[in-house]
């Protein structure tokens, strides 16, 4: 029997998955680093830990595994999009990586639409500027740090630049080099027009391959560390969203997914690149061959859920917060909740907008709370769904993974404020399982990333939407929908009194 890897490496922790021939998952590792806020709306990591906590991770895994070391054919990643990592000449880290979740940068975006044009911006690279971008992250360190980026020979992205420690190979590929808003998305190729009104110089920007081309092996002293072959191929992977689809099985006109973790994502296939949502959901290359997604984004999804976890039952499980939301009524009793704990992306691309509790009285109960919680999340996913919708799109079977998969409640709030048939994976391990697809697509066992999807992907369960849930979160939604605008004025007034 022969295994490949999947790495991936989330905003959190590192997962590490071992996955056979058949698609079976014989085991898994993962190991946990921390986030650095410095500031109000800063997030930071320092790469190092990227690499000492997967390779770590890779070593209990061999230990793990009983078969021979050469029986481990591939490694691919999957890996938080939009993350800003500086090598200098020598390769070496110029400071710690700014991350997608980091939205200093409103200034930088303004910027971009002034040096590019918002038209033109979105005719090349398929997305608005936005905070959370790579391309915001070098123009804020060219102006407030521009003694480090002096110094910058190359910009890596996180799981890129992991795969470079392991492999001594510097590349990106697509899915992620969308996320930076410096891909030209239709043409594939680093946009010299973007960099050159921009003030980057293109020769930062990392050579691209594809997402399942093998860029190398791994470094002899990686192999000792780890216990794995020296000839262990190493395939290039794609962002987090790209795995995501591709473990999902969304590789065809009509699929859509919904992901719940630290951030929240709908994402639906398309086999085209020319569809025109006007930059209100993203447009990224997707890690298929020749394919594109669209997404819509909530940046604290089951981030919020773990906020108020950490902030109000701390030594509890997340099954245990949950428990008694099923007897809590639709509409929380009467409380509603933003998760716009770190500004917000879909549809609004507000770094200022802040969350918020509505219609909190004495009668309400900590359940009542987690159940708005949980809802404020969905409401947030379907607006994005409404986009789809409005576009023209059928969207009436969606596949959840993540988070928001492991709650049965959960999903059938998702299948009643989706208003559409909700499925849950028989084996869900999220974007992992899309790099280890990768690898085992990379490796020649399948012909094709739908072959290969097949043995990989099975289904376990479907929650269909039930007709009066619908109509009162109909109703509940439209109401969702009218805080951010009346909030919006009064979270920037507050901005100044944030936590510096």
């Amino acid at each position: 029997m022969k295994y490949v890897i999947g790495i991936d490496l989330g905003t959190s922790s590192v997962k590490a998955l071992l996955m056979n021939q058949k698609g079976v998952v014989c085991s898994e590792v993962s190991r946990s680093y921390p986030l650095i806020h410095e500031k109000s709306g800063y997030s930071e990591q320092d790469p190092g830990e990227w690499v000492d906590k997967t390779v770590a991770a890779l070593k209990e895994l061999t230990e793990q595994f009983d078969g021979s070391a050469e029986d481990i054919q591939g490694i691919s990643f999957s890996g938080q999009m939009h993350g800003l990592v500086l090598l200098d000449e020598e390769n070496k880290v110029l400071r710690n990586a700014i991350l997608w979740n980091d939205t200093r940068t409103t200034e930088q975006c303004k910027q971009i639409y002034d040096m590019a044009g918002e038209k033109r911006l979105l005719e090349i690279t398929k997305n608005p500027a936005m905070e959370g971008f790579t391309l915001p992250k070098l123009l804020w360190v060219k102006q407030y740090e521009p003694e480090v980026f002096e110094k910058a020979a190359v910009f890596m992205l996180p799981k890129d630049y992991l795969r470079f420690k392991l492999t001594g190979r510097i590349h990106s590929e697509y899915s992620d080099a969308a996320g930076t808003l410096l891909l030209n998305a239709c043409r594939k190729m680093w946009s010299e027009e973007i960099c050159g009104l921009t003030g980057i110089d293109v020769n930062i920007c990392p050579p691209l391959v594809e997402s399942h081309e093998c860029v190398g092996t791994l470094k002899p002293e990686i192999s000792e560390k780890t216990g794995l072959s020296p000839l262990t191929k190493v395939f290039a992977g794609g962002a987090d969203n790209a795995c995501g689809a591709i473990g999902s099985g969304i590789l065809s006109e009509g699929k859509t997914l919904c992901s719940i973790g630290t951030s929240g994502v709908v994402l639906s296939y398309e086999e085209q690149n020319d569809k025109d949502f006007q930059g209100k959901v993203h447009y990224f290359n997707h890690g298929e061959e020749n394919a594109y997604y669209t997404m819509g984004v909530t940046l604290a999804a089951g981030h919020s859920l773990s906020w108020f976890k950490d902030a109000f039952a701390e030594m509890e499980s997340f099954d245990s917060l949950l428990a008694g939301m099923s007897e809590v009524p639709i509409g929380s009793n009467g409380l509603l909740f933003t998760p716009y704990l770190a500004g917000e992306r879909t549809p609004y691309a507000d770094s200022q907008i802040r969350g918020s509790f509505i219609g909190m009285d004495s009668s309400h109960n900590r359940n009542d709370f987690v159940r708005s919680v949980i809802e404020g999340i969905t409401f947030s996913l379907n607006e994005s769904i409404e986009i789809f919708r409005e576009s023209g799109k059928l969207v009436d079977t969606i596949i959840s993974i993540g988070g928001g998969a492991k709650s049965e409640a959960w999903l059938q709030i998702q299948a009643d404020i989706f208003n559409c048939t909700i499925v849950k994976l028989s084996s869900e391990q999220g974007p992992a399982v899309g790099a280890a697809m990768l690898a085992a697509y990379g490796c020649k066992w399948y012909e094709s990333l739908e072959a290969c999807a097949e043995n990989f992907i099975t289904y376990e369960k479907t929650y269909t939407p039930i007709p009066e849930n619908v109509k009162k979160y109909q109703e509940l939604f439209q109401l969702y929908k009218e805080v951010y605008a009346q909030t919006k004025k009064l979270n920037e007034g507050l901005a100044g009194f944030r936590k510096k």
